[in-house]
């Protein structure tokens, strides 16, 4: 080997590390900084852009991604989820417990069974509300509610909220109580939720702000694996429980955002 051969494959292999360093470094700036950058929207209420994205448990695990919130009075969120045909959830009590698993055991309806306390802000859910399925408590659809000490734009009470579907009943690894596990498409009961009140025409707008960020891999705070576009969907309830009657306006999210759940509604079948 001549002495100046040697020379050349060093330079050679500096210029391929030197590449691939900044290959890496380029994929890493755009997939963690300007990437999620783009995503992130607030431009339909800035308030909400500072807002607690995930609740926690009762031992500051992070549990639940907030994926839905309401917009309206605690009476008008509560007319609106009754008229939609969902139930209040009673509060966790022995009785209670004892009745979810008779309903499981004994396949009885319980359709006001309990939730489990998540936390935000400190306080537990203000409201909490589900929606059978079968004749069980084993499988439902849920959601928690906290009122926001922020307002929207025309000075009603914003609610961040927590829909997930519940498949099964089973002891916590935790604490030993009788608890759900839950569905990973969260995005899928997001817009399960929302629709529930389309319908029952209780809405007269929608808009989306960036939630926990789109993850493949979540975990909440009882260890269920789920994953998500990341986003929030936020519905604006009509005025004193009206019914609506014209067309649900749907404000836009900006573009990329739009192109990143185009992506990301095609990738989630994949995981179903």
């Amino acid at each position: 080997m001549s002495s100046h051969t040697l020379p050349k494959r060093q330079n050679r292999l500096r210029n391929v590390i030197g590449s691939v360093f900044a290959a890496v470094c380029i994929y890493s700036v755009g997939t963690y900084v300007i990437l999620p950058a783009l995503w992130r929207h607030y431009e339909h209420n800035p308030k909400l852009e500072h807002s607690p994205k995930v609740t926690q448990t009762s031992e500051g695990i992070s549990g639940d991604p907030l994926n839905v919130g309401l917009v309206g009075t605690q009476k008008e969120v509560v007319g609106a989820l009754l008229a939609a045909g969902w139930y209040p959830a009673d509060p966790i009590t022995l009785r209670s417990g004892i009745g979810i698993a008779r309903s499981v055991l004994l396949k009885r309806s319980y359709p006001t069974a309990p939730v489990s306390s998540l936390y935000l802000w400190g306080r537990k859910q203000d409201l909490a509300f589900e929606l059978p399925v079968g004749k069980t408590a084993k499988k439902r659809h849920h959601v928690r509610l906290w009122q926001s000490n922020e307002v929207s734009d025309n000075g009603r009470p914003v609610w961040l909220g927590s829909a997930t579907f519940d498949t099964s009943v089973e002891l916590s690894h935790y604490t030993g109580q009788i608890t759900h596990r839950i569905d990973a498409d969260i995005d899928e009961e997001r817009d399960t939720f929302m629709s529930y009140l389309e319908k029952a025409h209780q809405i007269n707008s929608e808009y989306q702000v960036t939630g926990v960020g789109a993850t493949l891999q979540g975990r909440n705070g009882g260890g269920d694996y789920y994953y998500t576009d990341g986003e929030q969907t936020i519905g604006v309830l009509t005025a004193n429980s009206q019914i609506q009657t014209a067309p649900i306006a749907k404000l836009p999210n900006p573009v990329p955002v739009e192109v990143k759940n185009k992506v990301w509604s095609s990738l989630r079948h994949m995981f179903n």
